[in-house]
């Protein structure tokens, strides 16, 4: 009997150990008793969040959490999004934030922000080859952006009246497939972030250009859910000391987004 209920016992101990283990594995590469940080990003937005050749999540922005991580000593989980399931994701608290080359302007209210950290501006990319030199060019051609993105927000803003100048306006739900489209000929032209179009056209050389007429101003934060300052300020108090100590400028050094930055000017 009493080895009976020493295999039990041994057997009970075996389950418990594999729950913890599977547990664990659900929140990434947390520790036991580690604060997890889970940050919100679309995976085909380089060069703020993409996917490198190794297969690893990495960007400017998942750089700057990963610093404000150490900081904290807290462990970061980058969860890949739809960017069109942001909202839900993020009231569902599967993720703690947004932070992926996020827009605060036409969002003021939506969201718990962070101070500003990046100028931004919305650009058209077109073939050098097209003969499209300005934004009056587009006319009857088809232009390409990504859903729910700052520049659809334009182009169905203050600048609607452009784009029903538009043969179409195709929307894209990233835009790797738009600049795919892009160089097939499907499409004319992609409204897009400056730093995604800057990072776009290194990839790709002299083929493609930007054209000089902005689409749009913007600023880029970290969207936290309405009503969690808590959390938004411990995050916003570590990037500012980044920012002070040169931190966030030598992490956009080395994603070419030194001039775009704008935290502690």
């Amino acid at each position: 009997m009493k080895k009976l209920l020493s295999v039990m016992l041994i057997g009970a101990m075996a389950l418990t150990l594999l729950a913890g283990c599977a547990k664990g594995e659900k929140t990434g590469d947390a520790k036991s008793g580690d604060k997890t940080f889970t940050v919100g990003f679309d995976a085909e937005f380089p060069p703020y969040g993409y996917k490198n050749d190794n297969g690893e999540y990495v960007g400017f922005d998942l750089d700057l959490a990963e610093e404000v991580c150490n900081r904290k000593g807290w462990t970061l989980v980058k969860q890949p999004i739809d960017w069109d399931s942001k909202d839900m994701e993020l009231s569902s608290g599967s993720i703690d934030c947004i932070w992926n080359g996020f827009t605060i302007q036409g969002r003021e209210d939506a969201y718990t922000w962070s101070v500003p950290y990046v100028d931004n501006s919305q650009v058209f990319v077109v073939k050098s080859s097209s003969g499209i030199k300005t934004a009056a060019d587009l006319g009857g051609h088809s232009v390409g952006v990504q859903k729910d993105s700052s520049a659809l927000a334009a182009l169905e803003g203050d600048q609607a009246e452009l784009a029903a100048t538009f043969g179409e306006l195709v929307q894209y739900a990233d835009y790797n497939t738009a600049f795919m489209d892009l160089e097939a000929g499907a499409i004319e032209a992609v409204a897009i972030d400056k730093g995604v179009a800057d990072y776009q056209i290194a990839q790709r050389g002299d083929e493609y250009m930007m054209l000089d007429e902005a689409l749009a101003t913007e600023q880029y934060g970290v969207g936290f859910l309405k009503g969690n300052d808590a959390l938004k300020n411990e995050v916003e108090a570590v990037l500012l000391e980044m920012a002070d100590d040169g931190t966030v400028k030598k992490i956009a050094e080395k994603y070419g987004l030194t001039d775009s930055i704008c935290i502690g000017k």
